[in-house]
């Protein structure tokens, strides 16, 4: 029997995805895995048994990736699983910018006493007067799940995209449209686009590289639309660019007191991926690569270990470990079952960074003996006995 924990409500249609061997603790300390959302863990004490956590969502600033690699511990995401609910908000931040729709709704708001509003409106319209967004030029910086679909629709609305991303997958490049053009450089979004939208991961490499020196590269009028993460994006600069006249109008999904209610920044509470759709997709996936992984040690989506699927173990036993990746690993588990009459049906190492996953399918299970000398091996982090 298996225990999870939940530090965030987490979608009943995910929820009851586990089978009969899992069940719901209160107590954290007890759990084997983690169920989370936005829920700080930084500054938790991660339990001994604590095998995984998952992320029912895309971003993981809030676990303390490095400190669970270094315990064996393996920390999960959902990446796609909301992308619809994010693509569609995106377009909508696009039109409300595009034909300045929520200076228009504010209009009507505030002269909402006017008995002859129908009549004023007529001569007040002017001033939201917008732009059609078919044949402009949109620039997608990052291609990955959301960004496709961001592209994919753009072109049916009529509109001439341009994507850059260094490292596309095979699977996203399969599913972006052909008539999508592949920008060389970020400098080529920047300098050809009537509208940008940002869709890469926060790391050091990504933080802030929408800034002062990036925006003057853009054109007059430039709409820039943020539904990743605020910190991608240097706010201060956007409004100077706003004052300016080189961005026209800024959309972002993330409110903080740098841009909520300023001139010509469009501020979306959080709404990307609130839908009830985007939360059951997320839940059902955390739960399953949540079940697979603590059944037979598979790991899938993962941010902080290598993928790694040897399938369902179909020998007396399999052993999993967690290791640097450091040379001359492998020979040290092998002779060590080896040196036990323990024959090795099946195996599988890959490795991240600067961590790696060893699974062991043998043909006799291992001794706690055996599994303390795993254990003693200078640089392994964990070693877990699935079956």
């Amino acid at each position: 029997m298996f225990k999870y924990h939940c530090l965030n409500p987490i979608s009943k249609v995910g929820i009851e995805k586990f089978s009969a061997d899992y069940v719901q603790t209160e107590n954290i300390e007890e759990a084997e895995g983690i169920l989370v959302r936005s829920a700080a863990m930084h500054d938790m004490n991660l339990p001994d048994n604590l095998l995984a956590i998952a992320r029912a969502g895309a971003g993981v600033n809030n676990i303390p990736l490095d400190k669970c690699a270094e315990k064996g511990i393996v920390v999960f995401n959902t990446p796609g699983a909301n992308a619809n609910g994010v693509k569609e908000l995106v377009i909508a931040g696009m039109l409300l910018a595009s034909r300045d729709v929520v200076s228009g709704i504010n209009w009507v708001s505030e002269n909402k006493d006017d008995e002859n509003i129908a009549k004023t409106a007529e001569k007040a319209k002017k001033d939201f007067a917008g732009t059609e967004i078919h044949d402009k030029k949109l620039g997608i910086i990052g291609l990955g799940a959301i960004g496709v679909k961001v592209a994919n629709v753009a072109k049916h609305l009529g509109m001439e995209v341009y994507g850059y991303d260094p490292y596309v997958s095979v699977d996203a490049a399969w599913n972006l449209s052909r008539d999508v053009k592949h920008a060389l450089s970020v400098d080529e979004i920047y300098e050809s686009c009537d509208i940008i939208t940002i869709h890469v991961p926060l790391m050091d490499a990504t933080k802030g590289m929408i800034d002062q020196e990036a925006i003057e590269k853009m054109k007059d009028g430039v709409i820039i639309l943020n539904f990743a993460r605020d910190l991608l994006v240097d706010e201060k600069a956007v409004l100077d660019g706003i004052e300016s006249g080189r961005i026209r109008k800024y959309v972002s999904d993330f409110p903080n007191p740098v841009t909520a209610g300023k001139k010509g920044c469009i501020v979306i509470p959080h709404l990307g991926a609130s839908t009830e759709e985007s939360e059951d997709n997320c839940a059902k996936m955390a739960v399953k690569e949540l079940m697979d992984y603590l059944e037979n040690g598979n790991i899938v989506n993962s941010v902080n270990y290598p993928k790694c699927d040897m399938g369902i173990c179909t020998q007396a036993g399999r052993v999993a470990i967690f290791h640097k990746n450091i040379a001359n690993m492998i020979t040290k588990f092998t002779a060590c079952f080896g040196d036990n009459g323990i024959n090795i049906s099946d195996m599988t190492n890959k490795s991240k960074g600067e961590v790696a996953y060893t699974m062991l399918d043998i043909e006799t299970p291992a001794s706690e003996d055996i599994i303390k000398t795993l254990e003693s091996i200078n640089g392994v982090f964990r070693v877990r006995v699935i079956k």
